[in-house]
């Protein structure tokens, strides 16, 4: 009988060993949950004026930002996603799982725009490429906002609520 119950607890925490390295090595795995929500206003750096107001779903956890918007069919024309990292540093976004382009806008710590990129869909069957830049937080809105508003490397964004830069 011990025999059989130590089987069982071997084979009980292989099964939590396997499923934490499934985990792990795709943090997509994880629920995401509810979405909190907040408006993201974007400043002209010289006039202060202002260019645009998001509302915005926040990923803040590792689950929502790598889930991000792979699983939204569209977006509203000042609707978007604001990705919060834990600090500063040099991000790689992807388009994993879109189904409509969007710009991808990198803002540093203080709320400065560091780099835009337009990203398209990728080529049926080709992997997306790599969109880079430094920042804290990461804003993506829809496909040329960026263009339609004047937003450009330098303007100002404002983060309503707990998630970070308010002021100038």
């Amino acid at each position: 009988m011990a025999d059989r119950t130590q089987l069982a607890a071997v084979a009980v925490a292989i099964l939590l060993a396997l499923g934490f390295v499934a985990v792990a090595s795709n943090p997509g795995l994880l629920p995401t949950g509810e979405y909190e929500r907040t408006t993201v206003t974007v400043v002209d750096n010289g006039s202060s004026e202002q260019l645009a107001a998001v509302d915005v779903r926040v990923a803040d956890s590792t689950a929502k930002r790598y889930t991000g918007l792979s699983e939204t069919e569209s977006l509203g024309a000042d609707e978007g996603m604001l990705f919060v990292h834990e600090s500063e540093d040099e991000y790689d976004y992807v388009m994993r799982g879109m189904s409509f382009p969007i710009d991808i806008v990198f803002v540093d710590s203080d709320g400065r725009i560091t780099a835009i990129h337009h990203a398209e869909l990728p080529a049926d069957g080709a992997d997306s490429p790599r969109y880079s830049g430094r920042g804290r937080y990461v804003l993506e809105v829809p496909y040329e906002y960026t263009d339609d508003h004047n937003i450009t490397v330098d303007d100002r964004v404002r983060i309503a609520g707990e998630w970070g830069p308010s002021s100038d």
